[in-house]
């Protein structure tokens, strides 16, 4: 079932988010709490989230409609839109977000639940990210931001550099204020910079997005010299390598952090600690006796509002109030736009898709080429997942599928897999069942492509099998199926991760081991056609998304298409 991390009782457990969205930043406006997160290829890009009481939360606006530049018009999988922040100042809201291959972005507005400005490059190069602004007292403004090992051969490097008033310009080079090489705090990235009693904060995670911990460095001046305290640690609890997030202070005075836990396969899901400071340090999480630390904490007391209802024109008073809910899964394709809860696997295309008018999404069939696997195929329309285990039904009506043309569910990581209805020359239909990986590894490459190796390159390997189908029980029942995405936890497993600068063994603990299984059923049948699992496993840098897809055989100017009737998560 969809996981809420409201108890209902004043308290809450972690994850606030048991979903994908990784490397958050969070700021409070008055009694509005925002976040942003990653969306690597997906579009719509950089997804913005609205809450009320840092526990309830939902996807309200995306800042980016497609992903700069014309490569994103395929999927680019590891690449696109990196870890974001955002920052409200002068009356309206800056987003900066990083494309490790192009370089530092930025877009902005007055109305967050509006369109954002077209994004700028303040920054070109590959390497650069994890971007954050700040604006001093005395009006000057600075960005610190930190580097990519698999785009400039460096890491483990926090940069700042002066920037424009307005925000919109650099003023200078980059330059290098704090190194994390060959000291515990090697790997050190996702920089975010405050300022409190007069000192300069940066809260940084190091050590790993899997076994790592919170650092945060201080110092009197904001190009340094900084001093340093891991402030966060996994410890003895079940939340391996607290990574990057953000700190907030709320009107009430109360200190949190939001950062998310790398759950493998699930993605990059979001925790919420409580902060307190002693001695102008803080100390996140449940303070450890005798050290400088805490630990994660699963259940806490939720953060005190007025219960002021939200601005938002989609949020409710009831959740507006602080109402328990989670984001959107469910969709009847009722219109005008697409739920929030959907991107692509590439930079959008608006014929891909268009409403029936009396509910439904109508996917057209987009041309596929033979030879491209469904990992690539650009019109996939996918959401993360939503808890640890569900169960995903979605309804099909195949009444307009042309022959050639093919439409079904997708589940998608480095394993991934399809089930699908072709439409036949004959009129006839065929069920599939495809498998198929994502391989990244160098030898891979080298020998499947006759080309060097290329950090963003990977070779996919499919099977398809046909399954026996009756086509005269599908005509009679209505042309329709129902298909479903059932994700279960079969086991947990130890990882080791990686080695740190000392050369010791770094172990990710007791990560789920789940399998995904896709089933169809003909309308109105209790018993499956067919049913087949795969494990899952994570995606280039992101959790397993599922969806559903339309594609053909030919490049025609009126191809068929499939109803998408609706979409209910349990």
């Amino acid at each position: 079932m969809v996981k809420c991390s409201d108890l209902g009782n004043g308290m809450y457990q972690n994850p606030v988010l048991y979903g994908d969205y990784s490397d958050p930043d969070v700021i409070s406006v008055r009694e509005d709490y925002y976040m942003v997160s990653s969306s690597f290829c997906n579009s719509p890009a950089l997804p913005l989230l609205h809450s009320k009481d840092l526990v309830n939360w939902k996807v309200v606006n995306y800042i980016c409609k497609t992903i700069p530049g014309s490569r994103y018009r395929d999927p680019v999988h590891g690449c696109g839109v990196w870890a974001p922040s955002i920052r409200f100042h002068n009356g309206e809201f800056y987003v900066y977000f990083p494309m490790p291959d192009e370089g530092i972005f930025v877009s902005k507005a007055k109305d967050p639940y509006k369109e954002w400005s077209e994004p700028v490059c303040i920054l070109e190069g590959s390497g650069y990210i994890d971007p954050c602004p700040f604006w001093d007292d005395d009006g000057k403004a600075y960005l610190v931001l930190a580097v990519a090992f698999s785009r400039c051969g460096q890491k483990s490097l926090l940069l700042l550099a002066p920037m424009s008033a307005d925000g919109m310009s650099l003023l200078g080079d980059p330059f290098c204020i704090y190194d994390g090489n060959k000291t515990e705090n090697e790997t050190i990235e996702g920089p975010k910079l405050y300022k409190r009693n007069n000192y300069y904060y940066i809260f940084a995670p190091a050590g790993g997005v899997k076994v790592g911990h919170q650092v945060v460095l201080r110092s009197k001046g904001i190009n340094g010299p900084y001093e340093y305290r891991i402030v966060l640690k996994q410890g003895n609890s079940s939340v391996n390598g607290p990574h990057q997030g953000a700190w907030v202070e709320t009107v009430f005075g109360e200190h949190f952090f939001l950062h998310f836990q790398d759950v493998y396969a699930g993605g990059r899901i979001v925790h919420m600690q409580p902060l307190i400071w002693k001695e102008d340090w803080p100390v996140i999480g449940n303070p450890v006796e005798g050290e400088t630390y805490g630990e994660p904490v699963l259940t806490y007391k939720k953060p005190k509002t007025s219960g002021t209802v939200s601005s938002a024109p989609d949020i409710s008073n009831a959740e507006s109030a602080a109402k328990a809910f989670s984001p959107d899964c469910d969709d009847t394709f009722n219109g005008p736009s697409l739920g929030l809860q959907w991107q692509w696997n590439a930079n959008l295309n608006s014929s891909w898709y268009s409403f029936s008018g009396q509910g439904g999404l109508k996917l057209n069939a987009v041309y596929k080429e033979p030879d491209r696997p469904v990992c690539d195929v650009p019109n996939l329309l996918l959401q993360k997942w939503p808890a640890p285990e569900f169960c995903c039904s979605t309804v099909i009506d195949f009444s307009e599928l042309k022959p050639g043309e093919s439409a079904g569910i997708v589940t998608l990581g480095m394993t991934y897999a399809a089930l699908y209805l072709t439409r036949l020359e004959d009129g006839t239909y065929s069920l599939n069942c495809l498998k198929g990986i994502q391989d990244y590894r160098k030898e891979s490459i080298e020998k499947n492509t006759q080309k060097s190796y290329n950090q963003n390159t990977s070779v996919a390997t499919e099977q398809t099998e046909s399954v026996p189908f009756d086509n005269a029980a599908f005509q009679e029942s209505a042309p329709e199926l129902t298909f479903q995405i059932i994700v279960e936890i079969r086991s947990y497993k130890d990882y080791l991760d990686r080695l740190d600068y000392l050369g010791r063994q770094q172990w990710a603990r007791h990560i789920p081991q789940e399998k995904i299984t896709l089933q169809v059923f003909y309308k109105n049948e209790k018993e499956p056609i067919t049913s087949f699992s795969i494990p899952a496993t994570a995606g280039r840098w992101v959790g397993v998304k599922y969806g559903v897809f339309c594609c053909g055989k030919a490049d025609v100017s009126n191809p068929g298409c499939a109803l998408i009737k609706n979409v209910s998560v349990f």
